[in-house]
């Protein structure tokens, strides 16, 4: 039925130091001060649909619906932990969720639709196969510029924004905004014919409706040796003084579990059976998939960006169930209090949820200027990717 917690990641073993040649001096110990970013986070916003809905009277009004193979009592809500989740309008569709929050944001950053050098839509949502759901994103928020889809489950935003750095890098772009739209409500299935079918649905009834975006910049680079002098200097002096921006990312994905979790429908597989428009989900085998991922896309980030969990202020991480999230603090070796838990009250919201997290860290005052944040995006397909950035 649904997976049982399990340590999605193995704790990251302690490094060891560099030897140090017997005729030198060991150096006084000092901050890293880790690679000179190319971009950065600049803002980030969420749009929540006002209507939500009670997953165990979801659950109960199910079995009322479907009695001799949904049960009684709500075992969705309580072995996840999820209490609500949102469910956007009848009328509204992912791309007008992508907007509510792209609209915030830019609102919050003083700039307008024609600022953006990119819009990427990112999301395991689309309103539609053709065109890119980008393309219908930029119409409804007024952005003529270059658009792309980009989608990869639960990982899409992270991996938006991996594609945004990399842009930005190469000097195409300047500001890009990733704009994500997630309606899985619309995939969950409330008349299931058998036990097997409801072991397979069950998942999605903890799936909530959100918009999030996300906007990448360039990170200012040094023009001449005074401001190269001042950006050493910035990573000795105190962490709300150092440049933000994203400092390491490592992505890995074992292609081989694509089909442990499926909306099969709509693509040249299933073109025209309504039967296959619902989530399927084997959360046995999703568990045991994510278990075989391991430490190492952690590790590498938090290497390149010269930092260490001991540096990390919040860890941002995907949120299917309450009881996951104390296997990956045991895993990390992270306390209970780097994260927020966001899924009880909101649901999974697949690519949104990393969003929602730094909002809510930023509303709450738990994530500050220079502190570092570690982004943890875990999806179907299956894939993992750890981003380090520094507020």
């Amino acid at each position: 039925m649904l997976p049982e917690p399990a340590a999605v990641l193995s704790p990251a073993p302690a490094r060891s130091a560099e030897p140090v040649p017997s005729t030198q001096q060991s150096p006084a110990p000092g901050p890293r001060s880790g690679p000179r970013p190319v971009a950065r986070i600049a803002e980030v916003a969420v749009h929540l649909p006002e209507n939500s809905r009670d997953v165990a009277e979801a659950e109960r009004d199910l079995h009322r619906r479907n009695p001799k193979v949904a049960p009684r009592i709500p075992m969705v809500s309580r072995l996840t932990g999820v209490r609500r989740v949102h469910v956007a309008d009848a009328d509204q569709q992912a791309s007008d969720l992508a907007v509510a929050a792209s609209r915030t944001l830019l609102e919050r950053a003083g700039l307008g639709p024609q600022d953006v050098d990119l819009l990427i839509f990112a999301s395991a949502t689309q309103d539609m196969i053709e065109p890119a759901t980008s393309h219908i994103t930029a119409a409804k928020l007024g952005v003529r510029a270059p658009v792309m889809d980009v989608k990869n489950a639960c990982n899409s935003v992270l991996n938006g924004i991996e594609v945004a750095e990399a842009l930005i890098g190469t000097g195409r772009y300047r500001r890009v905004l990733v704009a994500c739209g997630e309606m899985p409500t619309r995939g969950v299935r409330w008349d299931v014919p058998d036990r097997a079918t409801y072991a397979m649905s069950a998942a999605g009834y903890t799936m909530s409706d959100g918009g999030a975006a996300v906007l990448v910049e360039a990170a200012e680079a040094p023009s001449g040796f005074e401001d190269e002098l001042a950006a050493e200097l910035a990573g000795l002096v105190s962490s709300g003084d150092r440049p933000s921006g994203i400092l390491g990312s490592a992505f890995t994905a074992e292609s081989q579990h694509w089909d442990v979790g499926m909306l099969p429908g709509g693509g040249t597989v299933n073109p025209r059976d309504p039967e296959r428009s619902y989530f399927e989900i084997d959360g046995s085998r999703l568990r045991e998939a994510f278990l075989a991922l391991g430490p190492g896309p952690v590790r590498e980030a938090l290497d390149q960006a010269g930092v260490t969990m001991d540096d990390v202020a919040l860890v941002a991480v995907h949120q299917v169930a309450v009881g996951y999230l104390a296997d990956v603090h045991a895993a990390l070796g992270v306390p209970a209090d780097r994260t927020i838990v966001t899924v009880a009250d909101h649901g999974n919201l697949a690519s949104a949820t990393l969003p929602l997290q730094l909002v809510t860290a930023l509303e709450s005052g738990r994530l500050r200027r220079g502190d570092v944040v570690l982004l943890l995006g875990l999806a179907g397909g299956i894939s993992m990717g750890a981003m380090v950035v520094r507020w």
